[in-house]
């Protein structure tokens, strides 16, 4: 008895511990993105610490995983040797072992007869106290799948502290240039600018939980945090590559970029092909291609892509490799309006993101009736702008698309 109550306490005290370790797992995580996002890599110290973590609830759970088996061990042996005599014995139990009971056949019991047993230590559920029994605590929590969100890395970065943009856009280029002979005019070559205004828009959210249920559970709190966070990453997203402009939303880089013509059809013409016309229509407008966003059913198709003699043309299924296409990196994306579609662009010199407000989570008490109910308002929001410099920087359009005249 005396090992299984000893047992217990240090799975309760291995078990706060894991929690303790996934819960700074999951703040590193969040520090090692936001690194990531602004300078494209973690930082060494990152890497240690992230490192360490995951090292450390290695060996947590399995400590956790090896008391569990011994527990169960010893219950098992406890059982093999019976019941101990200061355990108390269910009603059941004491009917059977009562003399009166074993005594008594079957033909002496008149109808209506009751026999009296005392019963002594009964275990009921209203006696047990509070703790005794323990209910079985799975590490971590269950959340929602995720995309992965890579195309804020293809985008040049930058801060604003105003609520607007105003910058110029090159509209077009003439060039004249020449070999000019001594003595005559030198030809002109022309450039022409549009100056745009670029409202900063807000991205947003709002999420309602009981206040007792983060103060009691940290890991809890910052799942939401980071829960949250990635919504609006998700929603970020989908303006940048579509939103509709005006002043409430971002005027994204799908309805500015140039509409896909491929110069010649390639012989047995496949999406790869398309990709390549794509850089090579990016690259006749002077403007190098950085970056590839395909829907994930397409890009999967392309990795699938097999030669003559069934092997794989891009991908190894038994080797981990970065998602790239034609030396480009590849951003595969979930929005349902983009399949069958692509977009290759300059990304680094097309399209720049000014940032008024990272992204952040705040919470409050005071929103509506929350103080009454003990509830508590987490709203998430950033404020940010999209110029898009050289909407012919990128090109747009479906897998097939006719070949120019």
């Amino acid at each position: 008895m005396a090992d299984f109550k000893e047992l217990n306490e240090t799975l309760k005290a291995l078990s706060g511990d894991l929690e303790r370790v996934n819960s700074d797992l999951t703040k590193k995580a969040e520090d090692a993105m936001s690194e990531v996002k602004n300078f494209g890599d973690m930082t060494q110290a990152t890497k240690g610490e992230v490192d360490k973590l995951i090292t450390s609830q290695t060996e947590v759970a399995g400590k956790v995983e090896t008391l569990i088996a011994r527990l169960e061990d010893v219950e098992r042996k406890s059982e093999r040797r019976g019941e101990r005599a200061d355990k108390p014995r269910s009603v059941g139990a004491q009917l059977i072992d009562n003399e009166t009971v074993k005594g008594m056949k079957s033909s002496d019991l008149q109808a209506g007869q009751t026999i009296n047993i005392p019963v002594k230590n009964a275990l009921l559920s209203s006696g047990v106290a509070e703790g005794v029994v323990e209910p079985q605590r799975l590490p971590g929590i269950d959340q929602m799948p995720r995309q992965r969100l890579f195309i804020r890395d293809l985008i040049a970065s930058g801060r604003t502290t105003s609520p607007a943009i105003f910058w110029v856009q090159q509209s077009g280029f003439v060039n004249n240039a020449a070999v000019v002979p001594e003595g005559v005019r030198k030809p002109e070559s022309t450039i022409t600018f549009d100056t745009k205004i670029t409202p900063v828009v807000t991205i947003a959210h709002i999420f309602k939980a009981s206040k007792q249920i983060l103060d009691d559970f940290a890991q809890l709190q910052s799942t939401v945090d980071a829960e949250m966070r990635f919504g609006l990453a998700y929603a970020e997203e989908q303006e940048i590559l579509f939103g509709a402009g005006g002043a409430t939303n971002i005027e994204g880089i799908v309805p500015q970029a140039s509409a896909y013509v491929p110069a010649f059809e390639p012989e047995s013409r496949t999406r790869i092909d398309d990709i390549r016309l794509a850089i090579l229509q990016a690259q006749l407008a002077r403007l190098p291609s950085t970056g590839i966003v395909l829907h994930h059913m397409d890009w999967a198709g392309i990795e699938l892509t097999k030669d003559s003699t069934g092997g794989y043309i891009l991908a190894n299924p038994l080797a981990l490799a970065g998602p790239t296409l034609w030396g480009l990196p590849v951003v595969a994306t979930e929005v349902p309006e983009f399949e069958g579609e692509f977009l290759v662009g300059a990304f680094s010199s097309g399209a720049q993101f000014f940032t008024r407000e990272d992204a952040n989570v705040v919470i409050a008490t005071t929103n509506a009736d929350d103080f009454e109910h003990n509830k508590i308002t987490i709203r998430c929001e950033e404020r940010g702008a999209l110029a898009v410099k050289r909407p012919e920087a990128f090109v747009t359009g479906p897998f097939g698309a006719a070949v120019a005249p």
